[in-house]
């Protein structure tokens, strides 16, 4: 990662709230793709009075990218930096301190200086993280859905409520897995290759149920790698996915993204009355037994576990997407108690 001296010791300063003269760093990757790379910047930084202060600060370098139905996402973190979202979370649920967002026009790819928080993560969450976070995601919710705060109403660059509905239909579409679910060929028990024919069947009556609930301002990758827990709060990490989306949504993710597959039941019958009672803290929600949780779950993740579960040769993730949809299929005989 290039850095640029300067930068470094504004963000410094930023991060100090004083003046800095110098600085070393070095830099180690925490996560890295073609399309972006996230850095832990690291080192000691001298005042103006001689003070050798340590430092740890992330460095996101995003470059442009097409997502589909959602093409502006790749520079939305930028967006809403630069925006006042940041003064409508609480301590108990937040996102990272940016120090510094610059964006390069000519190069297609902005920068973000952000805090790095040391804290519990991805499957070392517990399940009362799990609650903890889904309660914490209900009232944040439900407080900006019954406020309507300005710095909401002038966000620019979110995705639309439609785009769950649409990426749904899009994978759908894909004769590859569609045909494959329906084949005499499919290694997938008959009860799980059912759960997902009958969502197709009755998908328009299912999205059009889930149309009926809240739109709230949605993170839309709220899986356990974007949480950070630390002194008995939250920090969300990634939100270039964020936008409008239906009350639930984001527990579908929590609950079904990579998460923790041997207690999904468990978390599930967890996390929901937990949201709905975070949410109900501010606004009026929908009945706890018309959630439609688990059919938001397999409308984002069905096909998709399914396709990769085609795509990969790796024997060990293959059982693990045959293992997570057995898990849903569970959740479909569970109760949740209001």
């Amino acid at each position: 990662m290039n850095i640029k001296h300067e930068t470094l010791i504004f963000v410094l300063s930023q991060k100090f709230k004083t003046t800095i003269l110098s600085a070393e760093c070095q830099t180690v990757p925490l996560q890295g793709g073609t399309v972006g790379n996230v850095g832990l910047v690291t080192g000691n930084a001298e005042t103006a009075d001689g003070q050798k202060l340590p430092y740890r600060i992330v460095l996101k370098i995003q470059q442009q990218f097409a997502r589909y139905g959602d093409p502006e996402s790749w520079r939305r973190e930028y967006d809403l930096y630069a925006s006042d979202l940041g003064a409508t979370f609480s301590d108990a649920l937040r996102w990272p301190t940016c120090y510094h967002f610059e964006m390069n026009t000519e190069e297609d790819e902005f920068q973000l200086w952000l805090e790095y928080i040391d804290g519990v993560s991805g499957l070392d969450l517990t399940g009362d993280m799990y609650e903890q976070a889904a309660l914490e995601l209900g009232r944040y919710q439900g407080k900006l859905y019954a406020e309507q705060p300005a710095e909401l109403q002038s966000l620019i660059n979110l995705s639309d409520a439609d785009l769950m509905k649409n990426t749904y239909l899009h994978y759908r579409s894909w004769p590859v897995v569609y045909d494959y679910i329906r084949s005499k060929d499919c290694a997938f028990p008959k009860h799980v290759r059912q759960m997902l024919i009958d969502i197709d069947e009755h998908a328009d009556e299912i999205l059009a149920r889930i149309e009926k609930l809240p739109v709230v301002l949605c993170h839309r990758d709220f899986w356990v790698t974007n949480l950070i827990y630390t002194d008995g709060k939250f920090a969300i990490i990634d939100w270039d996915m964020s936008g409008w989306g239906y009350l639930g949504e984001d527990i579908a993710s929590l609950i079904a993204d990579e998460a923790d597959i041997d207690h999904m039941v468990e978390y599930y019958q967890r996390c929901v009355p937990a949201y709905y009672k975070g949410f109900s803290e501010y606004a009026d929600a929908p009945p706890v037994a018309e959630h439609c949780v688990y059919e938001l779950i397999l409308l984002k993740f069905g096909y998709r576990f399914m396709e990769y579960y085609l795509h990969t040769e790796d024997d060990d993730k293959k059982v693990k997407y045959l293992h997570t949809l057995q898990k849903i299929y569970e959740i479909k005989t569970s109760s949740v108690q209001g």
